[in-house]
């Protein structure tokens, strides 16, 4: 590439766009994206913004290892200042949350020791790439990094390379309640219209046997909070392919899967409860993840900006409202009455009174010792 720096840029976001949007394997535009992943280079956010749009779940793990690692080596050392180490976490997290199989366990337990971290910026970078894998694969992270066990970590599997995680269901209709079967079945009746033309036929409708009434469902009767991961994938089957789902249904189901974030896995037999509060660093809903990150993303930092002079006066000027005024409480009996001595020097300028501030200095003890000898010697020559 020969062209303008500005014309490489455009040429690399398309390329990236079209990559990530479409899944496609272009396996040399990562090398090329190598050479510009250093701190010290220009627009050096944008190419960080590029790299994590073009990765995407199809890419084997081992091409895009490379670049994660020039990630990590280049922006997240001791040497760089706070700011360019959390930028480089942001965009670890951002190729990470396209293609969660790239990162390795060791490197994962490096970069979540930065929780710990001063600064905030470095702090909350960590804990945003450790909420996104307690989502996606907790088995990389240590035992005391995973988290709270809730109930959509334990409905998830992660996926090997090349697997699907289509289903035959929609996720979460086990909380819409099913239709009986005769009331199903009323309905049926009142729908069909008898369009035979014998007259010998009564008109009277004959019960078919099926097949699928001789299926396991799971019971209706228990709680969806009570049943295992098996008996809410049948009751999610049967609401699926036996109703017609309105938007308030779609409005419940999503309420629910938001639910099971927050809500707690049911306990095992002679488990020990866990009393760790919930924040926010500890949910990450893989559903808000957009089709393609924005720059905001990467250059996230938590930091309180700088304040302008107008800002700085607004906030001192507020802090005054309502406050005593600083000065003299006693007013004089007489206001055109002169001022002390006292007063009057606070006015005056000091190389005026220089002479009678050094005086009130305190001596040292060498400056004692020294009039003392001279005292003494002056007193002998007399």
């Amino acid at each position: 590439m020969t062209e303008r720096f500005e014309v490489k840029m455009m040429t690399m976001d398309l390329i990236s766009r079209l990559v990530g949007i479409h899944q496609l394997f272009l396996f040399n535009l990562y090398p090329l994206l190598q050479r510009y992943l250093r701190p010290n280079q220009r627009d050096v956010t944008k190419i960080l913004l590029y790299a994590a749009q073009s990765a995407h779940e199809l890419i084997p793990p081992d091409v895009l290892e490379p670049l994660l690692m020039t990630l990590a080596n280049n922006f997240v050392t001791e040497s760089n200042s706070n700011d360019v180490m959390a930028v480089g976490i942001n965009a670890i997290r951002e190729v990470c949350a396209r293609c969660p199989l790239v990162m390795s366990r060791d490197l994962l337990g490096d970069l979540a020791r930065y929780k710990s971290s001063k600064d905030k910026s470095i702090s909350m970078a960590a804990r945003s790439l450790i909420a996104l894998y307690r989502t996606v694969n907790p088995e990389l992270l240590i035992r005391r990094q995973r988290g709270r066990p809730t109930a959509a970590r334990a409905e998830h599997h992660a996926l090997e390379y090349g697997a699907s995680g289509a289903v035959d269901y929609i996720p979460g209709a086990e909380v819409i309640p099913r239709e009986n079967k005769e009331n199903r079945e009323e309905d049926n009746d009142e729908s069909w219209v008898s369009a035979s033309d014998s007259e010998d036929d009564d008109g009277e409708w004959q019960n078919v046997h099926h097949s699928s009434d001789e299926e396991e469902t799971a019971d209706p009767t228990i709680p969806p909070n009570f049943m295992s991961v098996e008996e809410k994938i049948k009751m999610a089957t049967d609401v699926s392919q036996n109703r017609i789902l309105s938007q308030e249904d779609f409005l419940q189901i999503r309420a629910a899967q938001l639910a099971k974030l927050l809500a707690a896995a049911p306990r095992k037999a002679g488990g020990k409860k866990r009393k760790a509060a919930v924040s926010e660093d500890d949910v990450y809903d893989p559903n808000r993840r957009k089709e393609l990150p924005s720059l905001g993303d990467v250059e996230r930092i938590h930091k309180r900006p700088r304040h302008d002079k107008e800002a700085r006066l607004a906030t001192v000027k507020a802090g005054k409202e309502g406050r005593e005024k600083f000065g003299q409480k006693k007013a004089k009996m007489n206001p055109y009455a002169s001022t002390n001595n006292k007063q009057k020097e606070k006015r005056k300028a000091f190389m005026m009174i220089k002479h009678k501030v050094k005086q009130k200095v305190k001596r040292s003890f060498k400056e004692k010792q020294i009039a003392l000898r001279d005292a003494l010697l002056k007193k002998r020559l007399k």
